[in-house]
């Protein structure tokens, strides 16, 4: 990253990242609340994916830092290890040396077997599920933890009954900043940013944080008879001095190394953890105006070295998230800089503005990831993905219902699944072609059968049909002159085709046949 590149775009990056930072803060906290660790560790990922991963990574606009995907896996591992946090940063540390060792072997090329249509469901999926989870906070009802994806809930609601129980709990302070807030931000997005530049250099969302913080300022002092309780505002740890702000750091317990269950811990970590990374790479590229693509294996030595750096000083796993790149990209990210600067805006605040950030509603913050889920999950797309066919309008739409219904992992591997069924049904479909029937002058019908370039085991049933159909006292010609790979199975099919076809005198030819080893 050249110096001249970062201040040639910084007028861009650094308003990006300052949106990036006001949306990062509640989910660092949320996210650690939501996997039973201490709140400061949320922070502490969310500072080095933004510097330490923003500097590696060879994403343009990707921003790391917690992911809610890893909240329940990082809940289980701590009770299994007894509570013990120290010896849960011995499995982060481990985790990232396991992906270090991923991207050395160049295991990112998995990120390219992910279908079109699945990112496209995925990016549509977090975008309703970021605006369902954000309602209730637009309302005042906080009890769904920011950050927490799931669809079921500990308290035994869901992601729609509590956008009903919010309904029943209006906080009018908060659900008047919040329609305050998304009012300015379609009035800037749609009118103020055509009219002047000064409204392109100033983002929305800035000016809502501000407008937020101001008017729960007028509720505290009584110029305004509303108020907000202290689940209705961001909330972090306020250090008086910087022996106090040094003690929120935590150390791995090393010794935990020889523990079984710490490496299993790691082993899953690192495997999900890719590939939410690897899912994130490939949807913030598509997100990317300029199309740019992201080095995958670049981007898992980035992640390892993050994640071993977070779990030395006591933070969360990382991986690449979907949410903060995406606001990352909305609102006018060009390049790493604005990934690099919202870390750096982290680590300052949490020393420095502490206090003045938990005055920030999450009233506000829900109003600008409206509009993040909104761009995300426009209805003009599924007008487009329907358009295209069922080939790409089934896996989108399955993938998008099952995020909602479940979890992201569980979206995409439906997603996935169905996606391989198509890939299958082409190569049933792609296997071979038959020219015209000849019929000679003594009536015999002469069928050509011509083998697809790659005949693979999936191809078995329908050459099978194929030669199925070709009538008694007929001649056959199996033609592999255009194949380069032939799976054993159908070779042995043509050679027990070729015994067989004498007892409905059946004459087969075969051109460039490699008949089978005995």
């Amino acid at each position: 990253m050249e110096t001249k590149n970062v201040f040639k775009e910084l007028k861009h990056d650094l308003p990006a990242s300052i949106v990036v930072f006001f949306v990062a803060v509640p989910l660092c906290l949320g996210i650690a609340l939501a996997s039973g660790a201490p709140m400061f560790a949320g922070i502490i990922a969310g500072i080095v994916g933004g510097i330490v991963v923003g500097m590696a990574s060879g994403s343009t606009l990707g921003v790391s830092g917690p992911a809610a995907g890893l909240a329940v896996i990082v809940l289980t591992s701590i009770s299994t290890l007894n509570g013990s946090w120290e010896m849960f940063l011995t499995a982060v540390v481990l985790a990232g040396i396991f992906q270090l060792i991923l991207g050395y072997v160049k295991a990112g090329f998995v990120a390219f077997f992910f279908p079109s249509s699945v990112i496209k469901g995925m990016l549509t999926g977090i975008g309703l599920l970021i605006i369902l989870k954000q309602i209730p906070h637009a309302f005042g009802w906080d009890k769904d933890l920011e950050g927490d994806d799931a669809f079921l809930q500990p308290d035994g609601q869901n992601t729609i009954s509590e956008i009903f129980r919010a309904l029943e709990y209006v906080a009018p302070g908060a659900f008047l900043i919040a329609i305050v807030s998304l009012a300015i931000l379609i009035l800037w997005d749609r009118v103020l940013i055509k009219r002047h530049k000064i409204f392109q250099l100033i983002q929305a969302p800035i000016v809502v944080v501000f407008f937020g913080i101001a008017m729960n300022y007028l509720y505290q002092n009584g110029t305004l008879n509303f108020s907000l309780a202290a689940d209705q505002v961001v909330s972090i740890p306020v250090p008086n001095d910087i022996s106090e702000f040094m003690r929120q750091f935590t150390f791995p317990d090393f010794s935990a190394i020889a523990n079984a269950e710490v490496w299993k811990i790691a082993f899953v970590i690192a495997i999900v953890a890719s590939l939410e990374t690897l899912l994130s790479v490939e949807a913030t590229d598509k997100l990317d105006p300029k199309k740019r693509v992201t080095p995958t294996n670049r981007e898992l030595l980035a992640q390892g070295l993050g994640n071993v750096v977070s779990g030395l000083i006591g933070g969360l796993p990382i991986t690449q998230v979907i949410v903060r790149s995406s606001a990352n990209i909305n609102f006018g990210g060009k390049t790493k800089m604005s990934a690099i600067l919202h870390g750096i805006f982290l680590l300052i605040s949490a020393f420095t503005i502490a206090g003045i950030l938990n005055m920030i509603p999450l009233a506000s913050l829900a109003a600008i990831l409206l509009m993040v889920g909104y761009k995300l999950a426009k209805p003009s797309l599924f007008i487009q993905m329907y358009r295209q066919g069922w080939e790409q309008f089934v896996p989108f739409t399955t993938t998008v219902i099952a995020i909602l219904a479940s979890n992201l992992l569980m979206g995409i591997s439906l997603g996935l699944g169905l996606g391989l069924f198509y890939t299958l049904r082409h190569s049933y479909r792609n296997s071979h072609h038959m020219k015209d029937v000849v019929t000679t002058e003594e009536g015999h019908e002469i069928h050509h059968l011509v083998l697809a370039e790659e005949v693979s085991f999936f191809n078995k049933a329908s050459v099978v049909k194929a030669l199925g159909s070709i009538p008694e006292n007929s001649q056959v010609i199996i033609d592999c002159t255009k194949s380069k790979s032939i799976a054993y199975d159908v070779v042995e099919l043509i050679k027990d085709y070729s015994i067989n076809a004498k007892t409905k005198n059946i004459t087969v030819e075969k051109i460039n046949f490699i008949e089978p080893l005995n």
